[in-house]
């Protein structure tokens, strides 16, 4: 935080107007951290002003340091411009939050930026570090509490005896390979690249690509690209964004040139819209798509039947980089006040790509493997009617959880 107000000092704009971030996962949680540090430090300049509702210090030379969530309304941020931004825990962010609104905002003023956080297995903030190993720009450095020496030692060895293995290392040795805490699907991941099932898959033009869908309007849509043939699920392209109609994503899937089979959308596409009074599933029907609904089922089952396909499926590394990150990330919401983790899982940047997921292990109960057939391509490019939309009904998925390979 010091550094972060003596840059603002120091800057020299002829318009006074240096404008500093310091950027936390969320807002609630930039307050909790950084905003008594930045009050304290800098309530002693002369000329400063402390805005305490918007989170803001306005300095004696024009420059304001304003503190913000990324995770809260990305969108929000969009269209200011900044000198310098702090990015604290950003392995928590959504790598979209860098890409599309912090490094533009940099861009006009030619600023700075720096990445701060503990790992969270091998998501984007472990691919940044990979990225700039060689970029004489970037300055990059891990500092493991056994090394620093900032953390008494008896107290390191209490929190190593106290703490499983994983968690230590994670959050004092700063390791990005160990299993995140609470995670889902981390482990079985990282046991997929091992196995080799995370690399180049290719695309077969003979079979059918499905593609399952995590539904937003405001939110994000998370789209799985896959194919089923005998004895494997082959994941071959993944396609997250947000803020945009059902005919952006169309449009998307039309470009990549894949013959498509079946479109598997959540429970809530049956329910009709407000302002055209369509179903989204009958909205994808009149773009020349074959929707299908996804039964109703329990989080908890859903992410137990994607737990179990995730043993027997191939990824794509390059096209599903930013869905396998995301599952690595995916996990259960953390309760700070009984210290234990809920039943339920954290909302966040990872949660659309898991919901995506969990859809497709469960629409992968409801189809046959099929070797490549040309009859069977034709058939797929009939149009369904709107009465085959709801052919697929509820089923009790706890029943149904070894997938059929």
């Amino acid at each position: 935080m010091t550094e972060l107000l003596r840059k603002a000092l120091e800057i020299q704009t002829e318009r006074r107007d240096g404008r500093f971030m310091y950027l936390a996962p969320y807002y609630r949680q930039a307050k909790q951290v950084a905003w008594d540090y930045l009050c304290y430090y800098a309530k002693d300049l002369p000329g400063t002003k402390i805005n305490q509702s918007e989170l803001r210090v306005d300095l004696i030379n024009g420059s304001r340091i304003r503190l913000a969530g990324a995770g809260d309304d990305p969108d929000a941020l969009r269209g200011i411009f900044l000198d310098g931004v702090v990015l604290d825990e950003y392995a928590d962010m959504s790598p979209r939050v860098w890409s599309e609104v912090i490094r533009p905002a940099l861009v006009d003023r030619k600023g700075w930026a720096i990445f701060i956080g503990t790992p969270k297995g091998r998501n984007h903030f472990w691919r940044l570090y990979e990225d700039t190993a060689d970029d004489k720009e970037w300055y990059r450095n891990i500092y493991r509490a056994s090394e620093t020496g900032v953390i008494d030692p008896h107290e390191l060895e209490a929190a190593k005896r106290e703490m499983g293995e994983d968690e230590f290392l994670q959050e004092f040795e700063c390791s990005w390979t160990a299993a995140i805490k609470g995670s889902y699907y981390g482990g079985l991941v990282e046991d997929a690249d091992k196995e080799g099932r995370i690399s180049r898959v290719e695309h077969d033009p003979a079979i059918p690509v499905h593609v399952a869908w995590d539904l937003g309007i405001s939110d994000s849509c998370a789209l799985w690209f896959f194919q089923v043939t005998m004895g494997e699920v082959r994941i071959i392209d993944y396609y997250e964004h947000n803020n945009v109609g059902l005919e952006h994503y169309v449009k998307i899937m039309a470009e990549k040139g894949y013959w498509y089979g079946d479109d598997w959308l959540p429970h809530d596409a049956k329910v009709r819209e407000l302002g055209t009074g369509r179903t989204r599933a009958e909205t994808l029907v009149n773009m020349g798509r074959r929707p299908r609904i996804v039964p109703n089922h329990k989080i908890a089952d859903g992410i137990n039947a994607g737990r179990l396909l995730l043993q027997h499926c191939y990824f794509d590394e390059m096209n599903c980089e930013q869905g396998i990150n995301a599952l690595r990330s995916y996990q259960r919401e953390w309760d700070d006040v009984k210290r234990v983790f809920k039943k339920s899982p954290l909302h966040n940047w990872a949660s659309h790509a898991a919901d995506s997921f969990r859809y497709l292990a469960i629409a992968y109960r409801n189809l046959k493997p099929k070797e490549p057939d040309p009859d069977w391509q034709e058939e797929m490019l009939k149009k369904p009617s709107l009465d085959d939309l709801w052919e697929i009904h509820d089923f009790d998925v706890a029943n149904h959880m070894e997938p059929r390979i």
